[in-house]
């Protein structure tokens, strides 16, 4: 079932076919598939990314390169042995023992909004930019001229464009932000290490962009969303900044819904998520003033 795959690690790592074992899938994700392995030379296991249908055209793979290369000497991200950006095969090694963030949990949720803070604090730069409102139109672009799924499209996404004046007016510091800091890609570590990994979507932006993230992946309403803020924020949190957090869940959520409509029509479907993500559009967004 997983010769292919065999010998496709066996490439990348030098080695030969039947020294890859114990092959598992580990997490079909939105962009991605991966699969635990170990060699036939230790009891170290380690996990291939596979690329998912459609990422050549969602994920630039040479800029997430580069953002690898940015962060590997502050030791916060995935353990890489090996990532091609012509392919998109990346290596990482398998943290036994290791849990992802729930977030439901308010010990999780401080942890992980401090270890965020703390990455934003270094105001890291890179080339590339990432906005949002052009990756809508880009998304939607990949349809072919197939009309959007929701009978008000076109309504939500004149609100939301509406918004645009509105953040671009904001005062804000860009930096180098994550953009996909959902609680799935927050891993705690055996040791009590706390990593964020996937970086495939991150490039230049407000680095607030990522508290929005959050909150939608995790499907938070409104008290729960004001409530994450508490736990970056913990010396305060202004209006215009929360005005601002509410602003961008709305546009990341017809963002993520375009994104999931797109997958849709390669055969995938996230169900409740992707129609949470258009809701996120409606119920977030509000009139300038």
């Amino acid at each position: 079932m997983f010769q292919d795959l065999k010998s496709i690690i066996a490439q990348i790592l030098n080695c030969c076919p039947s020294d890859v074992m114990d092959i598992e899938a580990h997490d079909a994700g939105m962009t991605n598939d991966s699969y635990i392995f170990k060699l036939s030379t230790g009891d170290e296991r380690f996990i291939i990314r596979t690329p998912g249908k459609g990422s050549d055209i969602l994920i630039d793979r040479h800029k997430e390169h580069t953002v690898y290369k940015r962060i590997a000497p502050y030791g916060f991200c995935d353990e890489i042995v090996y990532i091609n950006p012509d392919t998109g095969y990346k290596v990482t090694k398998y943290w036994e023992g290791a849990r992802t963030c729930d977030p439901f949990c308010t010990k999780d949720l401080s942890a992980c909004m401090q270890r965020l803070r703390r990455f934003h604090e270094l105001n890291l730069k890179e080339s590339h930019s990432f906005c949002p409102f052009e990756r809508i139109g880009y998304y939607e672009s990949l349809w072919e001229g197939k009309p959007s799924r929701y009978e008000d499209y076109i309504k939500t996404k004149t609100k939301i464009f509406g918004l645009k004046s509105y953040i671009d007016s904001l005062p804000k510091t860009l930096c180098l932000t994550h953009i996909d800091a959902v609680a799935a890609n927050f891993v705690f570590l055996s040791d009590g290490q706390l990593r964020l990994i996937d970086w495939e979507y991150s490039a230049m932006q407000d680095p607030h962009l990522d508290i929005a993230m959050f909150a939608i992946y995790a499907m938070f309403d409104k008290k729960q969303t004001e409530n994450l803020m508490e736990h970056y924020f913990t010396d305060g949190c202004t209006p215009q900044t929360r005005q601002k957090i509410h602003a961008y869940t709305a546009v990341c959520g017809l963002l993520w819904s375009n994104w999931c409509e797109y997958k849709g029509h390669l055969g995938d479907d996230f169900g409740d998520y992707a129609l949470a993500q258009y809701s996120y559009a409606k119920d977030f967004s509000f009139s300038e003033g």
